[in-house]
């Protein structure tokens, strides 16, 4: 009895060669993606750390390359955030409470909008552009290339993730946490207002900043509906024109290159600032995390 255990307890040698090679083939995959990474990332910091300068940050786009500057960019870039976030905060967790909280799932129409917004997590953000340019900037809204249709239109592609993370946050709650409420006396909105969103809050956050964080690295919806490529002024409003860092970002790149205007360098330094901000982005998001699962 014990050999035949001992037999069935042991793989055979052929099986742990498998398992041993596919673990190399998984770690060699992994290390090359780490290797392409760190690459890429030296030779952004190469060509652009000497070019992050004050300078830099607080001068405008010109046809000089010793002269132009992103402040234009990060702040159209920051206004759009702010547009944006706005717009997915209460949209989305107002979403998720509906789809966990109250609504019925037998019913089609509610069936319809969970398929939908899975689907709409993963369609092409040239798509959410056109989109923008038609409905937003043309069409029935008519706004134009501006600030506020820059913003809804990042809004939308970022939607469904803060959907999906924020359904997931409130998910994680223990029902115990909601039949206690209740049977106190507490209403269902006294219920999830009080108990349920801010024991939620870490998972809600995380979503938004992640997909904020998504949302400031896209070019092609941007493009699109007729983002400025240079311009000599900060956005004073919702309805001004406006650039963003991936916008300046591939205008530089775009560019032709000589002896006397260089962009490349420019470019890199604006990829630099962007990533800069992309890791601060995601710490505030891990320090939130952090703060209210130890509160909670």
């Amino acid at each position: 009895m014990s050999a035949h255990g001992g037999a069935i307890g042991k793989a055979p040698a052929s099986q742990r060669a498998k398992d041993t090679g596919f673990r190399l083939t998984m770690l060699a995959c992994l290390g090359l993606s780490v290797g392409l990474l760190a690459l890429l990332l030296y030779d952004v910091v190469k060509d652009g750390a000497s070019h992050l300068t004050m300078d830099f940050l607080t001068s405008f786009g010109s046809i000089s390359a010793d002269k132009a500057g992103a402040e234009a960019a990060i702040w159209g870039t920051i206004w759009i955030m702010v547009v944006c976030a706005a717009f997915i905060v209460p949209v989305g967790v107002a979403t998720a409470i509906y789809l966990e909280e109250y609504a019925d799932h037998s019913r089609w129409w509610n069936r319809l909008i969970e398929v939908n917004i899975q689907n709409l997590a993963s369609v092409p953000s040239i798509v959410y552009g056109i989109l923008g340019l038609a409905f937003l900037v043309r069409g029935p809204l008519s706004l134009g290339p501006v600030v506020l249709a820059g913003g809804l239109c990042l809004g939308l592609l970022v939607l469904p993730v803060v959907i999906i993370a924020s359904r997931e946050a409130i998910r994680a709650v223990p029902p115990s946490i909601r039949e206690g409420s209740l049977a106190l006396g507490a209403t269902q909105w006294q219920t999830i207002r009080r108990q349920v969103l801010p024991a939620s809050i870490p998972g809600i956050a995380t979503g938004v900043i992640l997909a904020l964080s998504r949302a400031i690295g896209e070019t092609a919806p941007l493009i699109v509906i007729g983002a400025a490529t240079v311009i000599a002024f900060n956005p004073e409003g919702l309805d001004s024109r406006f650039t963003a860092l991936p916008i300046q970002i591939f205008d530089w790149i775009s560019r032709a290159s000589n002896d006397v205007n260089n962009y490349k360098p420019l470019a890199a330094a604006a990829i630099l600032f962007l990533m800069i901000l992309l890791l601060l982005m995601n710490s505030v998001a891990i320090w939130l995390r952090n703060r209210y699962e130890q509160k909670w």
